[in-house]
C-alpha cells in the first residue's frame, strides 16, 4: 500500500528496520533520515495492539529526527466500536485511543472509519482529518464484475454505503433488518424482494470480523429464492471460521484492500491519495 501510494502522491518510500529484543521490546530505525521531510507512515491498524506501540515509536522518531510534519495514512482505523461506558467501570478506548495517537501526529487519513454515536473524526481526534470514501470504488468493481445487481445493506447501519453504491451503479436496494443477540449471533428478517428474482444480489457492509451479520443474510437471501450473494465489504477483518462459513453461503466475497486479506479485489489507494492531497492542498501535510 505505501508503494502504491508512493506512486500515486509522486512521493518517496522509506522503510523502517523494526525488530524485537530478547525480552520483547521494540527496536526501530529509519532507514533514510526524515530531517526536513513531510512523513506519512502507513499502518493499517486490523488487530492493532501489537502495531501501536511501534507505530508511536515511529512517530516520535520522525519528529525527534527533524521532520517537518508526521501524518498516518490508516486504510482501516481501529478503536472506534467503544465510544460510551455501558456497564459501570467500562473504559472507553476509543476516546483514550484517539488521545494518545493525536498526541504523536499532525494529520490522520482512513477509509470509511466505523463511527457509531461519534458524528465525525473530529470528535475523536484532536488533528486534522480526511475520511476517503470506499463507495466510488466498490460500485466501479460491481458495474465490471456484476450483471443486473441488486445491492443489499445486511442491516440499517449498512444503508449509508449501500444507497451510495447503488446510486452510482444505477440499481435498486434494499436494506435488511438485524436484531443483535451478542457479540456472535444475530437475527435477519428479509424483506418481500419477490420482483428481484433476476437481479443479483450484492451484499454491502463496512466491516466483517465475526461476519455473522453477512452470514445469515445470506443464508436467508438463498433460502428466499434468490441465487447465492455476492458479498462486499470493505474492511476485512475475518477470522478464518467467518471467512470460510460466509464463503460456503456466497457465490464471491470481495473486499477492499484496507486490510490485506486473499479476497482483495477493490483498489482503495486512489482514494487514500485523494484524501492525502486534499490535507496537502490545505498545507496540512
Amino acid at each position: 500500500m505505501a508503494s502504491r501510494l508512493a506512486d500515486l502522491l509522486e512521493a518517496e518510500v522509506c522503510e523502517i528496520e523494526t525488530r524485537r529484543f530478547p525480552d520483547e521490546e521494540t527496536y526501530l530505525r529509519f532507514t533514510r533520515s526524515p530531517e526536513g521531510r513531510s512523513v506519512a507512515l502507513v499502518c493499517t491498524l486490523d488487530r492493532p495492539d501489537p502495531k501501536f506501540l511501534p507505530l508511536l515509536f515511529a512517530a516520535s522518531a520522525a519528529k525527534e529526527l527533524g521532520a517537518s510534519r508526521v501524518g498516518l495514512i490508516a486504510p482501516y482505523l481501529c478503536y472506534l466500536r467503544q465510544d460510551r461506558s455501558f456497564h459501570p467501570g467500562e473504559a472507553i478506548t476509543s476516546a483514550t485511543f484517539g488521545r494518545v495517537l493525536s498526541a504523536e501526529i499532525d494529520w490522520l487519513v482512513t477509509v470509511d472509519p466505523h463511527l457509531h454515536r461519534y458524528g465525525s473524526l473530529d470528535s475523536v481526534y484532536t488533528v486534522p482529518s480526511r475520511v476517503a470514501a470506499a463507495a466510488p470504488a466498490i460500485a466501479a468493481w460491481v458495474l465490471t464484475n456484476v450483471s443486473r445487481p441488486l445491492l443489499i445493506g445486511p442491516d440499517s447501519e449498512s444503508e449509508q454505503w449501500v444507497a451510495t453504491v447503488a446510486r452510482l451503479c444505477n440499481a435498486p436496494y434494499k436494506v435488511l433488518a438485524k436484531e443483535r443477540l451478542g457479540d456472535r449471533s444475530v437475527r435477519i428478517a428479509i424483506p418481500d424482494l419477490s420482483g428481484f428474482s433476476d437481479r443479483t444480489p450484492v451484499l454491502v457492509d463496512d466491516i466483517a470480523s465475526s461476519a455473522q451479520t453477512m452470514i445469515q443474510a445470506a443464508r436467508q437471501l438463498r433460502g428466499s429464492g434468490l441465487s447465492a450473494p455476492i458479498c462486499i465489504a470493505v474492511h476485512a477483518l475475518f477470522t478464518a471460521e467467518a471467512f470460510a462459513q460466509l464463503r460456503d453461503q456466497a457465490a464471491w466475497v470481495a473486499t477492499c484492500n484496507a486490510v490485506t486479506h486473499e479476497t482483495n479485489a477493490i483498489d482503495i489507494a486512489p482514494a487514500l491519495a485523494e484524501g492525502v492531497a486534499g490535507l496537502r492542498s490545505a498545507h496540512l501535510v
